[in-house]
């Protein structure tokens, strides 16, 4: 089969690899039917996570249908199409037992991590019966890509961790992907107003299709003064860090207002300043999160009933054996306007 591999910073090939085989007996082998390109993998690709092997298979989303079923596997058979969630879970260990799938000593991400993930033609899925989600074959399988991983992340890490209730002034710091499922799901508890921030115009006007009540270009304009300018100079009640630099962190430690919510998304490859000066005294919860995904069966019945419409993310599509362009647009996404790419079997 074919697959993207990663062959340590900077480096990746498109090339013919082993096809996975079952190697224990709760395992299923997916035909990728669509997959996708995550902020995460960009990550690993600059060496931020230097846990990723030589060698490993890039991807954790994926929409499939199951080829073969370890003798274990008892939720699906061959021929069932399936979305490949970004967790593997084995349901079991004390983590799982908690619902921190993340956590799983058995599992969590391991996808395009620490084992061979799903930017290739077949791959094999730990734990199939709690990693895997049954859908349709006649569901609109482009949006369902986005419950592997951006959905239930924007809703775990963001939304619930940061707490948003009705009323709240939100502000999202970053208007990729993730900060985009933010904004969708942060609307189910109706907040007062969302503040997109971001440098990228294009992906503000955007948000603004999205529900966005305000956004700030932060290459144009001071994002701090800008937010106190709107808050009557509170902060906002929840920030939510989307992007995974110190500057966008920071940024939020100096916007919160007292009692609220800074709830961190991003992937960070360096350590940030945390002011405790100025922040000590003002009742801060600071939160981090791996997402469990304990939330994608909710949110899989939410875009089936077409509360919230993931598929207005999608901006290019490619075929799969075109995926080193699909990284080339992906990774200049200001200048070819990209927020998700689709690639197709």
């Amino acid at each position: 089969m074919k697959a993207l591999v990663y062959h340590g910073p900077g480096t990746k090939s498109w090339e013919e690899k082993e096809k996975p085989v079952i190697l224990k007996p709760t395992d299923a082998i997916v035909k990728i039917l669509m997959t996708t390109i995550c902020g995460t993998d960009l990550h690993i690709m600059k060496g931020d996570l230097p846990d990723v092997k030589d060698g490993t298979t890039i991807g954790h989303e994926g929409v499939g249908i199951i080829v073969e079923t370890g003798n274990s596997v008892t939720r699906f058979k061959e021929g069932d199409h399936v979305i490949i969630s970004c967790i593997t879970s084995c349901g079991k260990c004390e983590y799982c037992r908690k619902s921190m799938y993340s956590h799983c000593t058995d599992g969590g991400w391991i996808l395009g991590n620490l084992i061979d993930g799903t930017q290739a033609e077949y791959v094999r899925i730990p734990h199939a019966d709690n990693s895997l989600y049954p859908i349709s074959s006649e569901a609109d399988e482009e949006a369902l890509v986005m419950l592997s991983d951006i959905l239930p992340t924007g809703f775990e890490c963001g939304v619930l961790n940061g707490q948003v209730k009705p009323g709240d002034t939100v502000a999202i710091v970053g208007a990729g992907p993730i900060g985009m499922a933010v904004l969708l799901t942060a609307q189910f508890y109706t907040p007062a107003e969302i503040i997109v921030i971001d440098m990228d115009e294009n992906r503000l006007n955007v948000a603004k299709t999205f529900g966005a009540t305000h956004t700030i270009n932060s290459a144009l304009v001071n994002a701090k003064d800008k937010i106190m300018e709107l808050t009557d100079n509170r902060g906002v009640d929840v920030a939510i860090e989307a992007v995974g630099i110190s500057a966008t962190f920071e940024l939020c430690e100096e916007i919160i207002a007292a009692g609220g919510h800074i709830a961190n998304i991003g992937v960070h490859g360096k350590s940030v300043t945390l002011h405790m000066k100025s922040l000590w005294s003002k009742n801060i919860t600071i939160t981090t999160r791996l997402v469990d995904t304990v939330t994608t069966p909710m949110l899989l019945k939410t875009v089936l009933s077409k509360k919230i419409e993931p598929k207005k993310l999608i901006t290019h599509r490619f075929k799969l054996d075109q995926i080193m362009e699909a990284y080339e647009v992906f990774g200049n996404a200001a200048q070819e306007k990209a927020l998700k790419v689709i690639l197709t079997c």
